[in-house]
């Protein structure tokens, strides 16, 4: 059993679950954008959720350069899409750091003048607590909104 993929997994589908309920709400308020959240709306932090999978695992990681536009305030289905996209970066990454998750990477801190190293391991972890860190805020978000959202703690 792959660990890390099994818990991958559990994010996916806590994701869907995420997404699903995006869906349920007009479109309008998904893309409503809050001053006290940063001037950001839900669909504005599931694309910066996805810009971090990809700098951290496809560029840093995987050390790719090429990923497919996003169009600005995309519908929920369009972000699916970009989530298969990081899905199959996030196995690529896992396979490509199997049995090597701590060895350092040298990496390119936006905001730092030197480059530093990083273990595959603290990139993989950053990705998805940034996430969920996200995803605390979205559901945030939509209650400031008046909606009620589901759970979406880790989905069985």
């Amino acid at each position: 059993m792959n660990v890390l993929m099994e818990q991958y997994d559990f994010i996916k589908r806590t994701r869907e679950a995420l997404f699903s309920y995006c869906e349920s709400i007009p479109h309008a308020d998904y893309v409503h954008q809050l001053d006290s959240f940063g001037g950001a709306s839900m669909c504005d932090l599931l694309i910066h959720v996805s810009y971090c999978y990809r700098n951290w695992i496809g560029r840093q990681g995987l050390q790719l350069t090429e990923f497919f536009e996003i169009p600005p305030q995309p519908e929920v289905g369009v972000v699916r899409t970009i989530f298969r996209e990081i899905d199959t970066l996030v196995d690529q990454f896992i396979h490509t750091y199997a049995g090597k998750w701590d060895v350092p990477v040298i990496v390119d801190i936006p905001w730092q003048d030197e480059p530093e190293p990083r273990t595959p391991l603290y990139m993989f972890t950053h990705t998805i607590t940034h996430e969920f860190h996200h995803k605390g805020q979205i559901v945030s978000i939509s209650r400031h909104l008046g909606h009620l959202p589901p759970d979406t703690d880790l989905v069985p």
